[in-house]
């Protein structure tokens, strides 16, 4: 059976009045709503309810689905110990889960639970949910740090069981929105947070969807958003699906957003196939890229190609600028997923024979050799995007007032120990931070007597 509803709700643990002990007053909008969308819950009597939540088990590359028959948790952390539940999971789905993300090349999975007991991202929905109904089995998902697509397409699979199923079911994400929304609250203040929850409420008022795949990366970590990828499975849970959308409330007075929204499926839309939108979109823009890359790009694209396709490094080609031959220079090469790094390997100085075999040399390693990410897989190819930088000579420095982070790269040395940070790169913008991850890409502790380098890169993207 389609999912009878979903819901899109925040989880603040001073909402519960034993701890908030007064402040949950100051969101009585926020209860309200919550009450309004536990009483539906308890009319639709669902058999499952499905959770997603930034607060369980969190990886960088994997999906984790709560294992197990039973889970219990309580709020002790936050000074109200005696608020606490028991739920049963619905084994059978979670098990059928498991198998279609197996089936569909979809990292996640039950391995790797490292605490059992509920977090409070799931609590804070079923406190409200648990006082009118309490009939249900649960499902528990986390979210990652894998792309908003891949979120979607896991959603996507969650439909796929639900609609063949004669079970009742609802889904619950939990998230709040921004955490930047007041000087005073727990991040500061950002225009990009009062901009993000803006969009993010006309989604849901909307029920429009693609605006949750369309943020930029570096929009949202601006904005210290919470819930998004949470809301992103749900909207492929109900790919292609009508709906009566429903914006309950929203309101920030701690500076975190708290907006609560209902959908109701109605039926088939072919309009609403939000993922298989957002990847065309994507395709056509990569398109534009590919056509404009420069030789240099161009070179690292057909390496890494040549390689992951045939296990064996490509030849350098004859048809190559001079300029690719005729010099010799460090390299990094960067690749891009969806905007988010997926490897990044170079050289400080030359260690082949011409730019061309250093380009040639590092794209693979990029691809393949950069422990932070498992290799790229053939199925990834089409969606990289690459930036080559030729690095000029370095020289020493001795004051951070002799660095620029757009214009100038920084080497630290010490003891052996060596780290390298490019310029211009999205998310440093200070001197003091750029050493700050040189330092740590070196191993090298902040009070060492390291030395310094400066040096500038010709960027080709």
């Amino acid at each position: 059976m389609p999912l009878l509803a979903t819901f899109i709700v925040p989880h603040p643990p001073l909402i519960v009045p034993q701890v908030g002990n007064g402040q949950e007053k100051e969101i009585q909008k926020t209860i309200d709503a919550y009450h309004l969308v536990a009483k539906k819950i308890a009319e639709l009597k669902p058999d499952t309810i499905i959770v997603t939540t930034p607060h369980s088990i969190m990886y960088s590359d994997y999906l984790h689905i709560s294992p197990g028959t039973k889970a219990r948790g309580s709020f002790s952390q936050f000074r109200a110990p005696e608020i606490q539940m028991e739920i049963n999971y619905d084994t059978e789905f979670v098990k059928e889960l498991v198998n279609l993300t197996k089936e569909h090349g979809i990292d996640a999975g039950t391995e790797g639970e490292r605490n059992k007991e509920l977090d409070h991202g799931t609590m804070v929905p079923l406190y409200f949910v648990n006082q009118y109904y309490s009939d249900y089995k649960l499902v528990r998902i986390s979210i990652s740090g894998l792309s908003p697509l891949t979120h979607y397409r896991f959603g996507e699979l969650i439909k796929d069981i639900t609609d063949s199923k004669e079970s009742r079911y609802i889904f619950i994400a939990s998230g709040d929105l921004s955490h930047r929304l007041k000087e005073d609250g727990p991040y500061g203040f950002s225009k990009e947070g009062v901009s993000f929850d803006k969009e993010v409420i006309e989604a849901i008022d909307k029920g429009d969807f693609s605006t949750f795949l369309n943020f930029k990366e570096e929009y949202c970590d601006m904005a210290a958003e919470c819930g998004l990828r949470s809301f992103i499975i749900m909207a492929g849970a109900l790919d292609g699906k009508s709906l009566n959308s429903e914006l309950l409330s929203y309101e920030g007075p701690f500076g975190v957003g708290y907006g609560v929204g209902a959908f109701f499926p109605q039926g088939e839309d072919d309009s609403r196939h939000f993922g298989t939108m957002y990847e065309d979109k994507i395709s056509k823009e990569l398109s534009e890229i590919k056509k404009n890359e420069d030789p240099f790009v161009q070179l690292a694209r057909q390496s890494l190609e040549y390689y992951i396709k045939n296990g064996k490094q490509i030849k350098r080609p004859n048809n190559l600028i001079n300029e690719l031959i005729d010099n010799k220079a460090g390299v990094f090469v960067s690749l891009k997923k969806e905007g988010k790094l997926r490897g990044c390997i170079g050289t400080i100085m030359p260690t082949t024979d011409c730019i061309a075999d250093e380009i040639i040399q590092n794209a693979i390693s990029a691809g393949v050799h950069d422990h932070r990410f498992n290799p790229i897989e053939e199925t990834e190819l089409p969606f990289l995007v690459y930036d080559v930088d030729v690095l000029g000579k370095s020289e020493p420095i001795h004051s951070l007032t002799e660095l620029d982070v757009k214009k100038y790269g920084v080497i630290v040395s010490y003891k052996g120990k060596r780290g390298l940070l490019l310029p211009n790169l999205e998310g440093v913008d200070t001197v003091e931070k750029q050493i700050e991850i040189a330092l740590q890409k070196a191993n090298i502790a902040p009070n060492e007597n390291y030395s310094m380098e400066r040096f500038q890169v010709v960027r080709h993207l």
